[in-house]
């Protein structure tokens, strides 16, 4: 007897996973909230495998890449499509914060509120500013750029080395072919951690619903609605634009990372689907060299859901406590969010982080303002991700088309075959021309 599909189905599981969990959460509070750690752990054992995949995925690029300037070309027009796409998120935010006002029936006295509540935030903050976030991509020791759980700086150490491989030739080979072989390993140890998804799914869900409450969304279920929505328009018509002039369509691509989709629901955490993100836009016919390059650096540089919750949420505050913006002080606004949003992925509640350094900024708003969405923005963290990690694969696809270096063909029966019929194994694609 064949065993059921449900059984070999990631997503099917994971979804079960966070049906449980929020059913614990609504049934047993109490007992919900103690299985916080399940979910934690499951995150972490992700984040302890991620740094050698970065490592092994970009060396291994860069190695068979074998031009430094075509390898800086792909990170320069990276960081040009981050930008202008941050620029669009951010506008997008303030747009739909105007036209919908979900904070303009609240009218809450700044006076009331406890800032107390949110001086961890404010604290971590303060270490946001410009020279802080480039200084922090360079680590104190190479061994720490590996246990700091900080990409940005196995990015900086992979690059370095890849350029070392580059330039020292056949007298490393067999040192790039260990690296390869490491990455390897690693991705293999995913596959493993990850038929632990569910269980880490439902013990997140759990104490999400079980802490907060579903009862605790209705005062502000405008301002959900309207990031919701926002988040899902944004993914079909501006994201869809740029899958359309890449060549693929963009929900067939949502379809295609489901399962990575699913799992940073259950998480609310982006980093916990990169490896498996990684080996399918290489299965999508993406140099490894560009998704090494694209995908790490897109955690820090291309946070399109953060980046619209940052602007929406920023308006809601200034409605709610009924403190005028005029369109100076709005571009002003913006102008520091397109520079504070790049370390929302760098600290714990990231999205808080940075209003807080942006409220801090320009004195526009009182932080205490913040304490205003403490109750819902836990519930708003999974559209957050999981806009992000569309955004960043379809970022990965379109800067690979940009650089001449897509298998459009290959991508597009990949993404008509669907993710059921790619290698079962977790592990990436070799090179071409390399066995």
């Amino acid at each position: 007897m064949r065993p059921p599909a449900f059984t070999k189905s990631l997503y099917a599981q994971v979804l079960v996973g966070v049906g449980l969990g929020i059913v614990l959460g609504l049934v047993r509070p109490s007992f919900a909230v103690s299985l916080k750690p399940l979910g934690d752990g499951f995150v972490r054992l992700i984040k302890m495998l991620i740094a050698p995949i970065v490592f092994a995925t970009v060396v291994g690029g860069i190695a068979h890449a074998a031009d430094m300037r075509k390898v800086g070309r792909v990170g320069l027009k990276a960081l040009v499509y981050f930008e202008v796409l941050t620029a669009i998120c951010l506008g997008i935010g303030l747009a739909v914060g105007h036209l919908v006002a979900p904070g303009s029936a609240i009218h809450a006295d700044a006076r009331a509120l406890d800032p107390h509540l949110i001086e961890s935030y404010t604290t971590a903050s303060k270490h946001l500013g410009v020279t802080d976030f480039l200084l922090g991509m360079i680590p104190n020791t190479v061994g720490e750029a590996f246990t700091g759980g900080e990409i940005l700086q196995v990015l900086l150490v992979a690059i370095l080395a890849g350029i070392a491989t580059v330039a020292l030739g056949q007298r490393v080979a067999a040192v790039t072919t260990f690296i390869e072989q490491m990455g390897q390993l690693f991705f293999r140890m995913v596959g493993v951690v990850m038929r632990l998804a569910p269980l880490g799914a439902m013990g997140a869900m759990a104490f999400t619903v079980g802490k907060f409450g579903i009862a605790s969304l209705a005062a502000m279920a405008k301002l959900m609605l309207a990031f919701y929505l926002t988040s899902a328009l944004f993914v079909v018509l501006v994201l869809g634009l740029v899958a359309w002039r890449v060549g693929f369509n963009v929900l067939r691509f949502v379809k295609y990372i489901r399962e990575e989709i699913f799992v940073v629901l259950g998480t609310s955490s982006s980093e916990s689907a990169l490896p498996l993100l990684m080996t399918k836009l290489e299965r999508l016919g993406c140099p490894r060299a560009v998704v090494g390059l694209v995908v790490p650096t897109g955690y820090s540089f291309n946070l399109d859901g953060t980046s619209i919750y940052l602007s929406l949420a920023t308006l809601f505050i200034a409605q709610a406590l009924d403190v005028p913006l005029p369109l100076g002080d709005e571009l002003a606004l913006l102008a520091v969010l397109l520079v504070t949003s790049k370390g929302a992925a760098a600290v714990t509640g990231g999205g808080f982080v940075t209003l807080a350094a942006t409220l801090s900024v320009t004195g526009k708003l009182p932080v205490a303002g913040l304490a205003l969405l403490l109750g819902v923005d836990r519930f708003m963290s999974e559209a957050r991700a999981i806009t992000n990690l569309i955004g960043n694969g379809v970022a990965t696809l379109a800067i690979a088309r940009w650089e001449g270096d897509l298998d459009v063909s290959k991508m597009r029966a990949a993404l008509a075959a669907g993710p059921e019929h790619a290698p079962a194994a977790v592990t990436p694609a070799a090179p071409a021309g390399h066995a």
